[in-house]
């Protein structure tokens, strides 16, 4: 199997976050690039660099308001008197309609969910090659090969068409499904991070080209909190394309498997053309975040489940932090998908 990633990825370093109130170190740091790389290879990937697709791949999902805000907020920010070193937002509209601030401060908290995703210097290009990672395995994917890894990092499922939120800028996921769109009617994008995807689900949750399935801790203790329940099922053309699988907290293989099951039956009725895997392992039962109680074996047998379909597949890095296990888990899930695909 081909992996993509660019170097240009690593840039973007945050240092901190706010968890409970409370400033801690961000765990979505470069030194997960290392350990996924060597899972990668491990799995026998060979990984190539993507080129640069500019724009137009992520403004198909992204609106120019947003894309423009990320651009040109660092730059901004800095001219604020006494601001932090990241741009990291401190107020939110309570609902967002027709009004947009044109302050920096006003514009962060407009554009950002959360304070996971301060935006420094580097984050608008390292966002962009992650998109165009994720770009570069659809198109491997239209050319004809049945499967490609993008290690796209930052990650992106949080991120919705003009919101950044729990790490994530550009939807990397739905970047992936919008260009496999172009030869494929239907596509389904398969989300088994340990957190909902909320962004992916608001990208598409009007539309009924693009199925969107999430497996994830169950969101009434655990983020994102206000996306990710099982009624949430799409909205006008979109209704009954959206389908929300959430599990208690530290369910282990049995449970994730069931619901996957569930899952890859209702991506069986949609028929789609292609598929979009949404791969987090932060549901590693040694994850730091401690949703989920995936082993590192499960990750296997989740992969030759998800690969029995038998579909075109382009798998895009979501979740997954630094443990000693990170490495493995990669390696279990590719060569768990390999085994099985036959595409």
């Amino acid at each position: 199997m081909k992996a993509y990633f660019a170097d240009e990825q690593r840039r973007h370093d945050p240092k901190s976050f706010l968890s409970s109130g409370a400033p801690k170190p961000n765990p979505e740091v470069p030194e997960r690039i290392e350990r996924l790389l060597g899972g990668a290879k491990a799995a026998g990937c060979i990984v190539e660099r993507p080129k640069s697709f500019g724009l137009g791949p992520i403004a198909a999902i992204h609106t120019p308001e947003y894309i423009e805000f990320l651009q040109r907020i660092f730059e901004r920010w800095q001219r604020i008197e006494g601001a932090s070193a990241e741009v990291i937002p401190n107020i939110h509209p309570i609902a967002r309609g027709g009004s947009r601030p044109d302050s920096a401060v006003g514009q962060a908290g407009y554009h950002m969910a959360d304070t996971s995703c301060p935006i420094s210097e580097q984050t608008f290009e390292s966002s962009c090659w992650s998109a165009w990672t994720a770009v570069a395995a659809a198109e491997a994917i239209d050319a004809g090969a049945p499967s490609a890894y993008a290690l796209c990092r930052p990650p992106g499922h949080h991120a919705f068409a003009d919101v950044a939120g729990g790490f994530c800028f550009f939807n990397n996921s739905g970047i992936a499904a919008q260009r496999l769109r172009k030869s494929a009617d239907r596509v389904a994008i398969l989300d088994v991070d340990l957190h909902h995807g909320n962004g992916t689900q608001g990208v598409f949750y009007r539309r009924p080209d693009v199925l969107t399935v999430s497996i994830h801790a169950d969101p009434v203790r655990f983020y994102p909190f206000f996306w990710g329940y099982a009624d949430e099922r799409g909205e006008g053309p979109g209704l009954g394309y959206n389908l929300n699988l959430p599990l208690e907290r530290k369910s282990g293989d049995e449970i994730f498997l069931q619901a996957l099951a569930a899952g890859i039956r209702r991506i069986e009725a949609f028929a789609p053309d292609a598929l979009v895997v949404a791969l987090g392992l932060d549901a590693f039962e040694g994850d730091p975040f401690g949703g989920l109680s995936v082993s590192t074996p499960g990750f296997a047998r989740i992969g030759e489940a998800i690969a029995a379909l038998d579909l075109p597949t382009v798998i895009v890095q979501e979740g997954g932090y630094l443990c000693d296990a990170l490495s493995d888990n990669l390696t279990s899930f590719l060569t768990g998908f390999a085994s099985r695909h036959k595409v």
